[in-house]
Parts: structure tokens; C-alpha cells; sequence
């Protein structure tokens, strides 16, 4: 504290409450091929419903993603979820064209400025269910049936030899007038043109031509349609209050967005979003000081498409309203249906891209990451670059599916073969096979790999007990939602499958299809070699690290290695205390803290702990004796 100059009394703080905090240890993470979503961009998804609302119901083409996800969410837990495309991906549009947005940061970086010349509307995400979008918006003056919309010219005279006055008459009372100006090709009348096409109209106005010299011509105007959607909205789109006030006029707009084809929802028609009283000028508010321009609320609010031009003939919209005495009205209402959507599956490269996105463990916290069905090279692509970058979370992975679906007498082979393509790291987890599942959304029975179940299975154990847990056997190790097994390893089989490191999964009758291993992939004799004891080590140095931190930048003195001391060692007693370990000693002294380690600007800390060991076999030993036998001189 500063230095007092006169007498006085000080008052200060100093917080000693640090604890060592608890950190999160069932994240999941996938990256996939889904219907809908935005791309290369991880969503936090909760549920099942949930998946659905983010990424749209499986087909018959990507189900395995969304199964995979989905069994890892039945068992209760946050599943950090990335959807990836391939370059031949497209959005629909309004010119039927396609475009590939991916997400909101490519379109606001590429395409927020008019730049892709694809008409009004896009699809907000890649893939074919944007073909079923349709997009309809309309202002005052093709809200209803009230405005001329054009006139034609039903016999062209002669005599003229300059265009004739053209009259239309104003048969109700309240309208605004529409006007025209009358072209001439040679003596005749070839064309009327409307200025403005008035509103308010009941009727088809009369139109008169007089003067330039001729006789003969005449004319009838037609009114525009009403707007389809003009049955939704319960006012006319007229002039915004905020329009008002500001002295502009006609800036109001209603839109609307339709599940035309019915892919989305199952219903043609049907109404998936409304945006009532937005405005067409760029500094427009609503009743909250919220952005109420068009353009702002339709890229914020919508699920579904993007805003990517201005309509024909509103060249000022996106003007301030300011001076701006009456902005450029819709002669029809845009109707838009949106074609031009690819499906585009990722290749492995896309997907080794998506997972690349959680390597940095200071941005994103995350605990069991799956493969579902990808390539082993994908599957070793993330326990190289992800999981042995991170040192916080594990790697999930699941044989090929040709090695066990239809490969009877030959799935250990398979296996072993394919677990030779993963690198050996305590941070990965290899199980046997695929299950069989029912899939609702497309009514058919699909295999699906295990290795969103296994994560799965490591969420019951943290829920039920805690990460050091095993996640194996029948307590915290069955598998839900499974019919039965592509292959089902009987007792020599799981031999041969352990000593490599493969945790068989095995369908008992009576006791259900359960994870019957819990050994990692590190292939040395370790204590690493087992899942409860790496994620035990997860743990602990996750949540000291996260401790450590605030350690920084103080004196590395006696009362600073006490401090670490007395905030480390009742953390790692509750962790004993909850069957985690065995023992524990914390080293923080001016032993390992030497005056050159001092010097250094260093600050070390030795903490040895004896892990708890799962049991992974039982001897039973029935004696049998004789009747007289005495059981203390047999024990002896």
C-alpha cells in the first residue's frame, strides 16, 4: 500500500478466498455432414429437439453424424456441434444461380454489401432444404388490390403528331391519383407509361386521352394484384412512426418467409417466419431504440435467408429517412421461391478443418470429442492435432464399419488392422463396433458407431460419480438405444481385442449391451493406460492450472509457496476423500524453489499422487474341505 505523509488510518482488503475451481468434464464435440446450419461454426447443442432446430432432420444420406450425436446426447450433456460442407455446396437463391455462404462471418465479410448479384434473397445455409424457401415482401402499394399497376393501349388512333394528355380518372374519394405520360410511334399511340400507380383505388380507374392531334386511341388500366400474404399481417404496411417523425414516408414493409414445399416442416405453405413494420430506411429505430431496417432485422432475426439486394425499383432503400420525402414503393409484391441449394457431403480435409477449430484449449473448453463414422485418417488427424495439442480431452473412436457389418469370423482382424492406423496416445479411445438403432426420422433400422455411446458412457460415470470413475461395465457402461450389436466379441475374441488396447463393447443376455473395456490407446505399461486414470489427470491438472494462474506476477517467496500450498492440498484431500487417490503429496518449498529458479522469474510446484485403479479382473477362489477341518488352520 502507499506510503501515509500525515497521521491518519488506511483501510484495505485482501481477499485469501481462493479455491481451486471445479472444471467441465462431459463437453462433447463432433464435426459432421448435416441437412441444415450454419457451416464451420461450433453451435452448443443440449438435446435431441435441439439438434433438430439447429441442424435439421437426418436423411438417408447423413443420418450417421446425427445418430452418433444424438446417442451421445440420450446419455445428458452438451455436445459442441460443427456442421461441414463440401466445396460443391450451395445456397439457394433468388436467380436460382446457388451460391456457397457458410456462415455469418463469410456473409458479412463477402456478401453484405450487395456484392454477389444473386437477387433479393439467399438461402441463410447450404443445402437443398433452402429450395423449399419462399420469400414474399410488400409495401403500401402492393399490399392490396389499390393501385394501377399499368395501362395498356387497346387501339393506337391516328393523326397524332405529338403524344396525347392522358387522364385518369379518380372514381373514389381519398385515392392518390395515379398519372401517366403517352408515347407515339409514327401517328399512333404505342405506349402509356405510369408515373406513379396512386393507391386506394376500389376500382379500375377511367383512363382518357386527349389532344397531340389525333383521334381514335384508347386505353384501360389494370390494378395490381392483392398480396398473397396480405391475410397474415394485421395492418397495412404504410409510413413507420419512426418514418413519421423523422418526415419520411411509405417506408413501411412487411415480410414474409414460406415453407413452400413443405421439406422443412412436412407441410406445404407453411408460414416460417413474419417481419412485420420494418423499414426501408437504413437509420430507421423501433419502439425498443432497436435497429428497424429491413435489411438489419431480416439478417439478425431470420433462421432461414439472407438479405442480398435491394428489390428492382427501390434503388433508395437503404437511404436515411431524413429528408427523404417518400421512398420508392413495389409496383407488385416480390415473390421470391429460392432454387439453385446443393447437398455437398465434406470431404476429410473439411472435416480434419472443422476439428481444428477446438485445438486451442484457452478459447474452448471441451472434454470427449467423437469421430463418429469418419475416416481413421480423420480419427488420427484429431488425437495428433487436437487431443495431444490440448492435453485436456479425449478422442473417441470406432473401427471402420465394412470391418465389422458383414464381416463375419473376421472382425478381430479387421479391428486390430484398424487400430494400427491410430496413433498410440493415453488421449484416445478405441471400442469395438457398431450397433444397430432404430432412425424415426427416416423409419429404418441403421448401424451406427459406438464412439458417441462410450463418450457417452464417461458423462454417467462423472453424473453418477465422478471422471475418475471408470466409464466401463454394468453400473456406469450401457449402452442405450441399441438393438443389437454388428459384432459381439465373445470371451477369446475380447482377449485379443484388450491386449491391443480395444475396449469390447458385448451384447449379455439379460444384462444388455455393455462397454466391457476401459483401457486408452497408449500402448506402454502405464497407469495412463486405463480412462479413469487419464481423465483423473485431466481433472486435477485442469482445475490447479486454472488455480495456478492467479499466482502470477506475485513474489515468489515462503508466503506465496504457502498460499499455493493451502489452496492445492484440501482440493486433491476431497479428490482422495471421493476414491480418486490413493495418497498425494504437494511440494512448493525453497527446495524446488531455489534462488536460481527465483532468479529465473520461476515459480515450480511438484505434486505426486498415487491414482486409484479400476479392477479389471476377479479371482474367485472356491476350497472345498473336509467336514472336521479347522477353518483357522487352513487360513493358516
Amino acid at each position: 500500500m502507499a506510503f501515509q505523509l500525515s497521521p491518519g488510518v488506511q483501510v484495505r482488503e485482501q481477499d485469501l478466498t481462493n479455491v481451486v475451481p471445479a472444471v467441465a468434464t462431459t463437453i462433447g464435440a463432433i464435426v459432421g455432414d448435416f441437412s441444415w446450419g450454419p457451416a464451420h461454426q461450433i453451435q452448443n447443442v443440449d438435446s435431441e429437439n435441439n439438434l433438430v432446430s439447429l441442424f435439421g432432420k437426418p436423411t438417408t444420406s447423413n443420418f450417421l453424424d446425427f445418430m452418433t450425436a444424438s446417442s451421445f446426447l440420450a446419455y445428458g450433456s452438451n455436445c459442441l456441434t460443427v456442421r461441414e460442407v463440401g466445396s460443391a455446396a450451395r445456397n439457394a437463391t433468388a436467380d436460382g444461380a446457388g451460391i456457397l455462404i457458410k456462415n455469418r462471418d463469410t456473409y458479412e465479410a463477402s456478401y453484405g454489401n450487395n456484392e454477389a448479384s444473386v437477387g433479393v434473397w439467399a438461402a441463410k445455409y447450404p443445402g437443398t432444404l433452402g429450395n423449399s424457401l419462399k420469400v414474399s415482401m410488400a409495401d403500401l402499394t402492393s399490399f392490396t388490390a389499390t393501385s394501377v399497376a399499368s395501362i395498356a393501349v387497346t387501339a393506337g388512333g391516328s393523326g397524332f403528331t405529338s403524344a396525347p394528355t392522358v387522364t385518369i380518372a379518380n372514381p373514389d374519394t381519398g385515392t392518390t391519383i395515379a398519372t401517366a405520360t403517352a408515347t407515339i410511334s409514327g401517328d399512333a399511340v404505342n405506349a402509356i407509361v405510369v408515373a406513379f400507380g396512386g393507391v386506394g383505388y376500389t376500382s379500375a380507374p377511367t383512363v382518357t386521352i386527349s389532344g397531340g392531334g389525333g383521334t381514335g386511341a384508347t386505353a384501360t388500366a389494370t390494378l395490381s394484384t392483392a398480396w398473397t400474404y396480405a391475410g397474415q399481417f394485421d395492418s397495412t404496411p404504410i409510413t413507420t412512426s419512426w418514418g413519421a417523425n423523422a418526415g419520411t414516408s411509405v417506408d413501411e414493409l412487411h415480410i414474409i418467409v414460406v415453407d413452400e414445399d413443405g421439406a422443412i416442416t412436412g407441410i406445404a405453405g407453411t408460414v416460417l417466419e413474419k417481419f412485420p413494420g420494418v423499414s426501408k430506411a437504413s437509420d430507421a429505430k423501433d419502439d425498443v431504440n432497436q435497429s428497424n431496417y429491413w435489411k438489419n432485422v431480416v439478417n439478425q432475426r431470420s433462421k432461414y435467408v439472407w438479405v442480398m439486394d435491394n428489390p428492382t425499383g427501390a434503388s433508395d432503400w437503404g437511404t436515411t429517412g431524413a429528408g427523404n420525402v417518400g421512398f420508392d414503393t413495389l409496383t407488385t409484391a416480390d415473390e421470391t421461391s429460392l432454387a439453385g441449394a446443393v447437398d455437398a457431403g465434406p470431404a476429410s480435409a473439411d472435416l480434419q478443418s472443422g476439428y481444428l477449430m477446438f485445438d486451442n484449449d484457452e478459447l474452448l473448453d471441451v472434454s470427449l470429442i467423437m469421430t463418429s463414422a469418419h475416416a481413421l485418417t480423420v480419427a488420427d488427424y484429431i488425437i495428433d492435432n487436437v487431443a495431444e495439442v490440448r492435453k485436456d480431452c479425449m478422442v473417441f473412436v470406432s473401427p471402420e464399419r465394412d470391418s465389422v457389418v458383414n464381416n463375419s469370423g473376421s472382425e478381430v482382424t479387421a479391428i486390430v488392422t484398424d487400430r494400427g492406423s491410430l496413433t498410440r496416445s493415453s488421449f484416445a479411445v478405441m471400442d469395438s463396433g457398431w450397433k444397430y438403432m432404430y432412425d424415426k426420422y427416416n423409419d429404418q433400422y441403421v448401424y451406427v458407431p459406438l464412439n458417441g455411446d462410450v463418450a457417452g458412457a464417461c458423462v454417467v460415470a462423472d453424473n453418477q460419480n465422478d471422471p475418475w470413475f471408470s466409464p466401463a461395465g454394468y453400473n456406469r457402461g450401457v449402452i442405450k438405444n441399441a438393438v443389437k450389436l454388428a459384432f459381439s466379441p465373445k470371451k477369446t475374441e475380447r482377449d485379443e481385442l484388450y491386449r491391443q488396447g480395444i475396449n469390447p463393447v458385448v451384447g449379455f443376455p439379460g444384462n444388455g449391451i455393455v462397454l466391457f473395456g476401459d483401457k486408452t490407446l497408449l500402448d506402454k505399461p502405464s497407469a495412463f493406460n486405463r480412462i479413469n486414470v487419464r481423465r483423473l489427470f485431466i481433472v486435477l491438472e485442469k482445475a490447479v492450472a486454472t488455480a495456478a494462474k492467479f499466482q502470477l506476477f506475485d513474489f515468489n517467496d515462503a508466503f506465496t509457496r504457502a498460499q499455493f500450498r493451502s489452496l492445492v492440498e484440501p482440493f486433491l484431500r476431497d479428490v482422495q476423500g471421493r476414491r480418486g487417490i490413493y495418497d498425494f503429496r504437494v511440494v512448493c518449498d525453497e527446495t524446488n524453489n531455489t534462488a536460481e529458479t527465483i532468479d529465473s522469474n520461476e515459480f515450480r510446484a511438484d505434486i505426486f499422487v498415487k491414482p486409484a485403479k479400476s479392477i479389471n479382473f476377479i479371482t474367485l477362489t472356491f476350497v472345498a474341505t473336509r467336514t472336521g477341518i479347522s477353518f483357522e488352520e487352513l487360513g493358516a
